[in-house]
């Protein structure tokens, strides 16, 4: 297993699709590259008794999440021969309708980096202490619960 440095993974706000096309434009000279796979998690305007939901606001006790997402990478790593793994999670508030989340598998092939990114994606769910509160039309709001 190779020993990489915690990387941060956290943006204020929505991820913009200007920062998603760089960091996809930047893989266009790794000619070893077979396969991306990409999830991008989008704030849906869900219907509740609280109204329907206008945003998300995220955090996240990030000393503590950037470390779990340290070991998460690594194991993923190690598992899977990828060229490349970039995770990025919104903190601060994220209208209906933007990102919040953006997974980007790369590897010589496809299955590879399809069964990275989603396994990514159910760690990120499961283990992290990430926490959205929904913020709805009628001004309530309530603590987000993860899904599988």
């Amino acid at each position: 297993m190779l020993d990489r440095k915690p990387k941060n993974i956290f943006v204020q706000g929505a991820i913009s699709p200007q920062k998603i096309g760089e960091d996809i434009a930047h893989h266009n000279k790794k000619t070893q590259i077979g396969a991306h796979s990409i999830f991008m998690g989008q704030v849906r305007a869900d219907e509740s008794l609280n109204g329907t939901v206008e945003a998300i606001e995220y955090k996240a006790h990030e000393a503590m999440a950037l470390e779990k997402m340290h070991e998460i990478r690594e194991a993923i790593f190690a598992k899977y021969p990828l060229t490349c793994l970039h995770i990025t999670h919104s903190l601060g508030r994220v209208n209906v309708g933007e990102i919040c989340l953006f997974v980007f598998a790369s590897a010589v092939h496809r299955k590879e980096a399809i069964e990275a990114c989603e396994e990514v994606v159910e760690h990120i769910k499961q283990s992290l202490p990430i926490w959205g509160k929904e913020i709805c039309s009628n001004q309530t709001y309530h603590w987000k619960e993860n899904r599988p």
